[in-house]
């Protein structure tokens, strides 16, 4: 069963957006903190081709942390997951994503998981390129195939706020860098993953992202196979294990699918086999998730029986 009616899907939202109130948009990153806390839309693409949206879809914002999912696709292609894992964990963590004090505490500073800040710097300075213009365009290049979409481009005045502003993931780089967990330039590595962060995408794009690891890495709409299945298969095991950030396991309980959030507001959804979810909602919770984005994912879930578990 699913919803394939927009007009359903839009009464889910205006449900959902009746909480807003109780989020606040992210003010850490000056660029993010104009949006409207009220704003909420979804987009949902089925593997037959048909999408079915609700609000404004069309809306651009960035990925922020959604990106970590695709850096993460990207390495494991280039490399494989032994050489991946050798410098970045695979288990979850109970604390913040921008934390440090793991990497205090752990062998040789190695982050845990890749969707925390630290594993996904550290898979940031694995993407292959001469310089910083040409690995964000290698990974800019990497969502257009999973998009189907040709304009694709980061925001430069978010990438911007970010990069002045992103003292604790410096320091992060740093720290790892002092126990050779990873290499190269910080500043390079920095000015990479804030404007892999500020990629911008709207809705329906978000939700055929979401679509092409629902259907293990095949793209649908293409019929091209972009990420190899069993890459697939560990990119959806983390959005299920680390995706929402430390509120990763209430998730899973609650609607119980593969998905990975932004600061932003933006959450991806991958149904196994079913369908992608694109939302936007920038009023965030406490842990950093779409506090209206959740609401409608809990809706969907108990209407459609989401859960892959």
């Amino acid at each position: 069963m699913a919803c394939r009616s927009s007009e359903e899907l839009q009464s889910f939202v205006e449900e959902a957006k009746q909480v807003y109130f109780e989020g606040k948009v992210a003010n850490y990153i000056p660029a993010l903190q104009r949006e409207s806390p009220n704003h909420l839309s979804c987009a949902i693409a089925y593997p037959d081709g048909q999408c079915i949206s609700a609000g404004d879809v069309t809306r651009k914002f960035t990925l922020q942390s959604v990106s970590k999912i695709i850096t993460l696709a990207i390495v494991l292609m280039d490399y494989g997951p032994e050489h991946v894992f050798h410098r970045v964990g695979m288990e979850p963590t109970g604390d913040p994503f921008n934390s440090i004090i793991k990497l205090e505490t752990s062998s040789k500073a190695k982050p845990l998981n890749p969707m925390i800040n630290a594993g996904a710097l550290a898979v940031t300075s694995m993407i292959k390129g001469s310089n910083a213009q040409d690995k964000v365009e290698y990974i800019i290049d990497f969502v257009k195939k999973l998009t189907n979409e040709d304009e694709i481009n980061y925001c430069e005045e978010v990438a911007i706020s970010e990069f002045t502003t992103s003292f604790l993931n410096r320091a992060l780089c740093f720290y790892m860098k002092g126990d050779g967990v990873i290499h190269g330039n910080v500043e390079e590595i920095m000015e990479v993953y804030t404007k892999q962060c500020a990629i911008e995408l709207n809705c329906l794009q978000l939700a055929r992202m979401g679509a092409v690891f629902a259907m293990d890495g095949l793209n649908p709409y293409t019929g091209e196979q972009v990420i190899p299945k069993n890459i697939a298969r560990i990119c959806k095991t983390f959005m299920v294990t680390c995706g929402m950030y430390n509120a990763s396991g209430e998730f899973a309980i609650k609607i119980g699918i593969p998905a990975k959030s932004g600061v932003s507001g933006g959450i991806m959804g991958a149904v196994p086999g079913r369908m992608g979810i694109g939302i936007f909602g920038p009023a965030l919770n406490e842990v950093g998730n779409s506090h209206t984005g959740m609401k409608l994912l809990e809706l969907l879930q108990e209407k459609y029986d989401l859960s892959m578990f």
